[in-house]
């Protein structure tokens, strides 16, 4: 029976049960983003703390296994919080690498339409998302993400790692990390001039290329 119904999963899913999560590579050397975010930054970022949540998902997912065999339904919800976390920013992570270039980009024409059309302009739309993002208190993510229910772009603020399509429903376009490890070293504490800096390394044509597929 289990046979049968791995070869009917897609083949998506039959990775996902093959193989363990793995930290995925950065599209630029860790260097490539200065002086914006120095190297230090994104080598410690990358290699610690994002393969510190990939180890612990693939910790959980194997609890989780293990309480599913045993029909341990209380195990299976305590992991609850450990599968968000850690999926969470491994998830988060994933995005924001190609969310990022040391190159100079532009949103596509239908990204800058679309921009402007919710938030008046673009120079209006990086004042809310970089006023959200700063307050955010403690440790968390500024996204902007695509509704599908309502077919507009749209803001929100999460704390710690929790994955916005998985907490809103939004299509994750955009995301910030406010997380004092992805920019202390440099910034201290003036999150403000990390957030406002951040824009000059967006890479827009990833950001554009999601909206498109969202869409």
């Amino acid at each position: 029976m289990m046979f049968s119904l791995a070869r009917n999963l897609p083949s998506t899913f039959k990775s996902a049960i093959r193989f363990k999560h793995t930290l995925p590579s950065l599209p630029f050397d860790y260097g490539a983003l200065e002086p914006i975010i120095c190297k230090e930054i994104m080598e410690i970022h990358h290699t610690k703390h994002h393969q510190t949540y990939v180890t612990n998902l693939n910790a959980a997912e194997e609890q989780l296994k293990d309480a599913q065999s045993k029909n341990d339904v209380s195990k299976i919800i305590s992991l609850g919080g450990a599968l968000r976390f850690n999926g969470g920013g491994h998830i988060n992570h994933s995005i924001f690498w190609q969310n990022l270039t040391p190159d100079r980009t532009e949103p596509s024409k239908e990204l800058k339409a679309a921009l402007e059309q919710q938030f008046s302009s673009f120079d209006n739309f990086k004042k809310e998302l970089t006023t959200l993002t700063v307050a955010i208190q403690g440790s968390g993510w500024g996204w902007l993400g695509y509704n599908k229910k309502t077919g507009k772009l749209q803001l929100a603020a999460l704390p710690n790692q929790d994955p916005l399509e998985a907490s809103t429903g939004l299509v994750p376009l955009l995301g910030i990390d406010v997380w004092e490890h992805a920019y202390y070293l440099q910034y201290k504490n003036v999150r403000p001039s990390y957030v406002e800096a951040i824009f000059e390394i967006v890479n827009w044509k990833d950001v554009s290329n999601r909206f498109a597929v969202a869409k």
